[in-house]
């Protein structure tokens, strides 16, 4: 075991910036696909003093291996990957890198929105195959239409401004939110279902949230609503969504997150006109990977100085 703490990466790399920052750790990494006995392993080896979780999920074994563990830093802004129940009860703290991403991912969300709305895919097929749709299609304006987001945290915040600016009137839920700005009308989930032209999902994957647009609630929806979901694939029932879309409930879907990732094939969704389809990149732009890096990283030494001054 080397002199030097290590740190452990469930990933293949990490951002230099990140490195310069962890340049007193031994930083391992775990690859691309790391699996629970790989970080067993892996930690049964160096002891870490933190891990940054990039793929794969942390859970008791991990921790357990790992004697020496004090933070667990999520290189993104969801925790759900993290046993943070365990976590808690071995006195392992667990920090996201909030808000590093909200730009990719707000983005993402808009292209995804536009997609839909506008038929991009579709018609983007249609013109390479040698057709002229100008006479037959019509397209969504989403100015005047009332986008409904399901969280309301840097994301959600940054993805209501931009369709603000578009002149969409925005409606939002979150319990949690504070100092939600004027353009924003807060109202609740029963209202986002109800009044929603489309919907955007912006909040974590909970126990109490998970499959929260099923079959009752998407009857709910206005019929031909758009939905978008950067978020987590557990946030919808797939089958239900798939059902919808069929009968014309839900007009279009864009999704970036899925029930399980990566998706299997064949996948029910596969060549479904109104379900445009992204491998869950929403936060994977060049600058979000150097931002998240950077997060993850300086809430490790936070922890790491914190707990040294603790047994100082």
């Amino acid at each position: 075991m080397s002199a030097r703490r290590a740190i452990v990466v469930t990933g293949a790399d990490l951002a230099q910036q990140a490195l310069d920052l962890l340049k007193d750790f031994e930083v391992l990494y775990a690859g691309r696909t790391p699996q629970e006995a790989d970080l067993v392993a892996l930690c049964e080896r160096h002891d870490p003093a933190g891990i940054i979780v990039r793929y794969g999920k942390v859970g008791a074994a991990v921790m357990d291996a790992a004697p020496s563990l004090r933070v667990i830093s999520k290189h993104g802004s969801g925790t759900d990957t993290i046993d943070k129940e365990a976590a808690n009860a071995r006195g392992i703290e667990v920090r996201a890198a909030a808000g590093a991403n909200a730009a990719a991912v707000a983005e993402q969300a808009m292209a995804l929105l536009l997609a839909c709305a506008k038929s991009v895919v579709h018609l983007n097929d249609r013109m390479h195959a040698g057709h002229w749709d100008k006479a037959t299609h019509k397209s969504l304006e989403l100015h005047g239409r009332t986008i409904g987001l399901v969280g309301l945290g840097a994301i959600g915040q940054r993805f209501a401004r931009m369709c603000d600016a578009m002149g969409m009137k925005v409606i939002g839920f979150d319990p949690f939110a504070r100092n939600v700005p004027d353009y924003i009308r807060v109202v609740d989930l029963a209202t986002i279902w109800r009044e929603s032209d489309a919907i955007s999902l912006h909040c974590p994957l909970t126990a109490d949230n998970r499959n929260m647009l099923n079959a009752q609630t998407l009857a709910a929806c206005k019929r031909g609503v758009i939905l978008v979901n950067t978020a987590r694939g557990g946030l919808i029932d797939e089958a239900a969504l798939l059902d919808a879309v069929h009968s014309g409930q839900v007009g279009s879907a864009g999704l970036d997150s899925f029930a399980v990732e990566p998706m299997t094939a064949p996948h029910p969704f596969h060549g479904e006109r109104n379900i445009v389809l992204s491998p869950h990149i929403g936060g994977v732009t060049g600058d979000a990977y150097v931002n998240m890096g950077v997060a993850a990283a300086k809430n490790v030494l936070a922890v790491l100085a914190a707990a040294q001054r603790t047994t100082a």
